[in-house]
Order: C-alpha cells, then sequence, then structure tokens
C-alpha cells in the first residue's frame, strides 16, 4: 500500500506525518546515538556495539533498551514506503550491520544479557523483557523487508525466533515459559505473515494460551530464583499486573499494566482471526467491550492509575491523577484494528478515531520536538510533578525520558496511518479513517481532499483497476450525512457503519458530507470524578480549557447550560485549530474564609475551549477537559 501526502500543506494528517518524518524521526536517531544536546543519554546504539564487540564499556539503560531500536527502525521503515529517502536507508543498514555483529552464533540477540548478564539468559521471563524486545526487532525487521525487499534484518530475526522456539515451547526439554511483558506474539506473528512460516504462528499461539494457566510459570520461575527481583520493591498482584491471573479465555476484565494488556488483547485477537478459535475471539470481544465501555477515558486514553501503569476498577477514571500512558493508546490503535479484521464494525473504527485524535495525539508536541508519557485530563501546574501522588503528571511535554517507550510508539503508529486508513479485505476496499492524501491498494487508487476534522466535507478521487465493493465508514457521532457517486446520491443505508458502494472499472468521484457540531458529554453516574461535570467534543474532538484562553484557577469556573459556538478556523492558533466559546460563570468567596454560610458570588464569563490534543503548547497553565456545570 503506497501512500502520498495530500498537495494542501494545512491538511490535518499531512502535517503531522510530515513532522514525525521530518523532525520525530531525525531527533530520535540522535538521541539513540548519544548525540542530542541536553537530553539524557539513551545508550540505545552503544550498548549493540558493546554486545557487537566494536566498543568497550558496561550496559546502560533499562533493561529493555534494545527496543527502542526496534521501534526506530520500523517508523523509518514506514517513512521509507511515503518517501524514499537515500541517507535514512543507509542509517537503518548501518543498524542492521552492527545488530548483526551483536547476535550470537546460536541466534541470540539482547545487548543487555551479552554484555551485563551472560550467564542468565532465559531466567528471568518475567520482568526482564528479552521477548519483548525480541518482538520490537522482529517487527522492525518485517517493515523494513516491506519497505526495501531488503532481508538481511529479516533473516537476523528469523534466526532469533528459530532459537527461543528450540528454548521456549510445550515440548520436554524446554522452559515452558512466556513473556512477562506481551509483545514477541506481535512480532512472531508478524514474521509469520511476512515469511509464511507456521513455526513462528504456532509459538505465538503457545504463549497465548500457556498464560494464566496454573500452575502459574511465573511463581515457578521466580521460586528457581530464590526470588530475586530485577525491579526491587514492587508490591503489586503480579498475576493480575501481567494479565496472567487466568487464562484469557476466561477473562472478564481488563486488569493490569494498560500497555501489557493492549499487546497480549492485540496478539489475540489476530491469532483468533487466524486459526478461527471461537473461544478467542470471544475472549477479546468480551474484552474490547470491557475496555471502551467501562475503562476509557473520553479522551482515548487508558489506564487510570500510576499505580502498575494500571486499568482501575470499572467506572474509576479520576482526571487530575490519570495515568492514560500513550503507549497504551497507541497499543488500542493496533487492538482495535485487529478486531476489526474480526468483525467490520463502525464502532469499532469510531473509537480507534477517538483514541487517534485525542489520547494518542497528545502525547506530542505541535512541534513534534516533545513528549507526555501521561495524558491527564485535569492539570493543575502548582502541583503537577511536585506533589508525590501528582509526580507523574507532568504540565508540559519533556524533551525524552529515560524509559523512553512512547515516543517511537508514536512514530511509528503515525507513519503507518495509510494501513489504518485503509484495509484490502477480501470482499472489497474499506476506508476505515479519512487520511489526506493519496493511497494505492491493489484494487484502485484513492486520493482524498478534505479540511476534516474541522469540516465535514470529504471528496475521493478513484481510480479502480477493475470492479469491486467499497466500504466507507459513516462516523456513529454524524447526525446527519450525505453521499454522493459521480454526482448521484447514495440513499442506501451503512451496514454496521459502513456504507456499501459498488465501483465499477475506470475513474469515479466519491463525495461524502458529514454533519459536524458541538456536542456536550455527560459521564456514567457510577464515574465519581465527573458527577456534575460536562465535556465538549467537535467531531472526534475532544476539547479541554486551558489556563492561557480562561481565568485561572479553572476550579472557580462553572458552564452554562447550552451548547458551545465554534468559532471560525484560525491558522495562527495552535498551528490551526476551530476553537469552541461556551458562556459560563466564575464564582468567588466574598471573604478569605475557608469554608462560609453564604453562596459564592457568581460573574458571566465567556470561556474557550481548545482541542485537547493541542494542550501544553504555549504557556504552563492550568488544564480541565471536564467542567462543573453551574
Amino acid at each position: 500500500m503506497n501512500y502520498t501526502f495530500s498537495p494542501d500543506p494545512n491538511d490535518f494528517w499531512t502535517q503531522r506525518i510530515r513532522q514525525v518524518m521530518d523532525r520525530m524521526i531525525p531527533l530520535q536517531l540522535s538521541i539513540l546515538k548519544d548525540e542530542a544536546p541536553d537530553t539524557e543519554p539513551s545508550h540505545a546504539i552503544e550498548n549493540f556495539r558493546i554486545a557487537a564487540g566494536l566498543a568497550t564499556g558496561e550496559f546502560y539503560g533499562y533493561v529493555f533498551q534494545d527496543s527502542d531500536v526496534g521501534k526506530w527502525i520500523e517508523s523509518a521503515s514506514y517513512s521509507l514506503m511515503i518517501r524514499p529517502d537515500e541517507v535514512l536507508e543507509k542509517e537503518i543498514d548501518a543498524l542492521v550491520d552492527l545488530i548483526e555483529k551483536a547476535q550470537l552464533p546460536d541466534g541470540y540477540l539482547n545487548t543487555y544479557f551479552t554484555v551485563k548478564e551472560p550467564g542468565k539468559r532465559w531466567t528471568n521471563l518475567e520482568e526482564c523483557h528479552e521477548l519483548y524486545c525480541a518482538g520490537h526487532l522482529m517487527e522492525g525487521a518485517a517493515a523494513y523487508f516491506e519497505a526495501t525487499g531488503k532481508r538481511k534484518f529479516l533473516d537476523i530475526m528469523c534466526r532469533m525466533a528459530d532459537h527461543i522456539d528450540t528454548v521456549i515451547g510445550p515440548e520436554e526439554g524446554k522452559i515452558h515459559g512466556l513473556p512477562g511483558h506481551p509483545e514477541v506474539e506481535i512480532g512472531l506473528l508478524r514474521l509469520y505473515r511476512t515469511t509464511g512460516n507456521e513455526r513462528y504462528l504456532k509459538l505465538a499461539e503457545y504463549f497465548i494460551n500457556e498464560r494464566g494457566k496454573e500452575p502459574n510459570f511465573f511463581d515457578l520461575e521466580r521460586q528457581q530464583r530464590n526470588g530475586a527481583e530485577h525491579f526491587k520493591g514492587f508490591h503489586m498482584n503480579k498475576k493480575t499486573y501481567m494479565q496472567a491471573h487466568k487464562p484469557i479465555r476466561e477473562q472478564e476484565e481488563a486488569v493490569g499494566h494498560s500497555v501489557r494488556a493492549m499487546y497480549l488483547y492485540t496478539a489475540a485477537a489476530q491469532i483468533a482471526k487466524e486459526t478461527e478459535d471461537d473461544t478467542l475471539k470471544a475472549a477479546v470481544f468480551r474484552l474490547w467491550d470491557n475496555i471502551v465501555n467501562k475503562k476509557m477515558y473520553i479522551t482515548g486514553g487508558f489506564g487510570a492509575t500510576t499505580w502498575g501503569e494500571a486499568f482501575m476498577r470499572n467506572y474509576e477514571l479520576p482526571n487530575d491523577t490519570a495515568y492514560a500512558e500513550t503507549c497504551a493508546s497507541v497499543g488500542a490503535m493496533f487492538f482495535g484494528q485487529r478486531m476489526l479484521k474480526l468483525k467490520r464494525d463502525g464502532k469499532t473504527a469510531d473509537i480507534m478515531e477517538q483514541v487517534l485524535y485525542n489520547g494518542l495525539l497528545s502525547g506530542m508536541s505541535l512541534e513534534a520536538d516533545r513528549f507526555f508519557y501521561v495524558n491527564p485530563l485535569e492539570v493543575v501546574q502548582a502541583l503537577a510533578g511536585k506533589e508525590n501522588e501528582y509526580e507523574h503528571v507532568l504540565g508540559t511535554r519533556p524533551k525524552w525520558f529515560a524509559c523512553a517507550c512512547c515516543p517511537p510508539n508514536l512514530s511509528r503508529l503515525i507513519t503507518s496511518l495509510p494501513s489504518y486508513a485503509y484495509e484490502e479485505a477480501e470482499d472489497g476496499v474499506v476506508i476505515h479513517q479519512y487520511l489526506g492524501g493519496s493511497v494505492s491498494t491493489n484494487k484502485a487508487d484513492f486520493s482524498l481532499k478534505t479540511s476534516y476534522p474541522w469540516e465535514g466535507s470529504l471528496c475521493w478521487k478513484v481510480s479502480a483497476k477493475e470492479a469491486f465493493s467499497l466500504f466507507v465508514r459513516i462516523p456513529g457521532w454524524t447526525e446527519k450525512w450525505g453521499a454522493f457517486l459521480d454526482g448521484k446520491e447514495i440513499r442506501k443505508l451503512p451496514e454496521d457503519g459502513y456504507l456499501q458502494l459498488d465501483i465499477s472499472e475506470g475513474t469515479h468521484e466519491l463525495m461524502l458530507d458529514l454533519t459536524l457540531r458541538p456536542r456536550r458529554f455527560y459521564a456514567h453516574p457510577k464515574i465519581r470524578a465527573n458527577a456534575g461535570c460536562a465535556a465538549f467534543m467537535y467531531g472526534p474532538l475532544v476539547y479541554c480549557f486551558e489556563g492561557v484562553d480562561n481565568p485561572e484557577p479553572l476550579a472557580e469556573l462553572r458552564v452554562s447550560d447550552g451548547l458551545p459556538v465554534m468559532k471560525a478556523f484560525d491558522e495562527t492558533l495552535l498551528h490551526g485549530v476551530k476553537p469552541m466559546e461556551i458562556q459560563g460563570k466564575r464564582y468567588k468567596m466574598a471573604g478569605d474564609s475557608l469554608y462560609s454560610e453564604t453562596r459564592p458570588e457568581a460573574e458571566n464569563v465567556t470561556l474557550q475551549a481548545i482541542p485537547y490534543y493541542a494542550w501544553a503548547n504555549r504557556e504552563a497553565k492550568d488544564m480541565r477537559v471536564w467542567m462543573t456545570e453551574e
């Protein structure tokens, strides 16, 4: 699937994909090389040089440092698919040569254990991320092969996968184990789809099926280590934290570390599709339903607590201490994409759109050079990062992180957006998301011109190479819509959220008009944090209120009844947005008493909201998504 940018430089996704390619990918490479000024060293590439015998020194960084290199190669590979770049390709080739030199003769590849603890390979699958790192490198290898046709990295990672298969599995003499942090399953499935080697599918399936069985592997492994821990002082229920408390087919609720959960469910959904396993299908549908209907923030954030970066109980979604890790939103996109392959459902694609435009995109600055790990829905700058319970909540985006999983995860997702927007299915081509620019599929070439999400008019030019069925998502949030194929109105109703069109060979024009309007939302009464509050959306965009535009403290403000008014698109504001304006009140006490029998005095104020993804790009001010109603 080939993608080219929209000729309109103001196109929403053209702007962001270009930023990732032009700024984010080069920035991340400089950090991986320890060449970025005023940035904590990554040492990730240096670790490979030491493991390869090309440098001396100690391993530095987290035990999962190798994974950053795999994700960078993956995102850079998607960049090459969009825009060939000889210099970037040479950078990847040099990295692949280095990785090959770091690989041991038996196929083993992991710089931490090669450099620091060579005698302890495969002794701490629970904590030490050997399989996790392998999975990310596998994904990078498959992506680079797809981008260039070069097999070297793919062959390296197939050797590693083959090595894993000789060490871990159900057979006698092997470790009957599985990864503490799911990811290798996704990597193995990627290798399977790329090479056709069913050995990789079976190993991924084994890891999914083994999780949660009793006797629990992680308990047994910990006994063999005499209780030794890599990450000391971690007191959360480890089985629940790793989704290993029961087999996935018996799980009713999403629990534990939210990113691990998303990766696990992603692989399970793909295996359910590959193997036509109905019990596994039922499990992932049940877990998806629990996540999006009881544990998802309106912004598309997942994981409500910093304690274990984990889900909380159903409906427990605090705003000012929310974790909502960027990686979890990226993982939700992975999971949703596999769910759509199991069942084409517009509701699933709607959720993915909500995640994409809000909780995921807020993870990077408008300049694509600073990043959020945590994406709260309320910030008080005087507390953020200062008081104990708010240490994880930051009011401004840092340049980088010691644990740098989120930025490269963002870049690989955004550069691979064409595969989320268009799907070549067995029964035709499906348009799930609205991506300005041109995409070539086997059946047709598509070119979309649009000002979405600011306006609801979308116009595709379709050059069909043969007759086929086209399925176009009609968002569930739009009240009215109209579709016209070659000027003729389409009157049929969508099925499961998708409008089916019969496209003949030749050139066609498809017009879609969606009604966009500001919408006022209320949370389920069981969500205690949002009692008496309202939030606002426009199309797929969640809006928030910042102290830059409104009187502080924001807690003194109340929103009045009625819908906001959308102001004109302002290309000078936050790289171009449509602000939202709503009437409200500001309440103040007459005196300085902490408590009073006198109701606070109210004054009328006009409040302005901006898209949530764009907050924290100006002065460091307070922010809220959910506003108290008067």
